[in-house]
């Protein structure tokens, strides 16, 4: 009995921390969006950046999200720069961007 107490309560306090990880992630991959637009508006200015941003984030492994999300406080620097480019050229980021695109021509937008 005690040794499936000692277990609920470990179990209870690595889902605590899953949470504190997911939400973690989550500001990362918000702060990260917003040096992505900054990036992408300059260097495509007139374009709608947040479809291509969000294809960007999401196609991004969560280390590349944590180093995108650091230029928020220290500003973009030629290497994040090249990262956000190198991960705007993979094949899904492509994919994504395309799909984007033609469901707003289609839907008007």
């Amino acid at each position: 009995m005690r040794m499936a107490m000692i277990m609920a309560v470990g179990v209870a306090a690595l889902a605590g921390c899953a949470d504190i990880s997911a939400e973690g992630d989550r500001i990362a991959r918000d702060t990260a969006k917003g040096v992505v637009n900054g990036v992408v508006a300059s260097r495509f200015p007139g374009v709608n950046a947040a479809p291509l941003t969000d294809c960007i984030i999401d196609n991004a492994e969560l280390s590349e999200v944590y180093t995108i999300a650091q230029a928020a406080v220290v500003g973009p620097t030629p290497a994040t720069t090249n990262l956000i480019v190198n991960i705007a050229q993979r094949p899904a980021t492509v994919g994504c961007a395309t799909d984007n695109a033609l469901s707003a021509f289609l839907l008007g937008g």
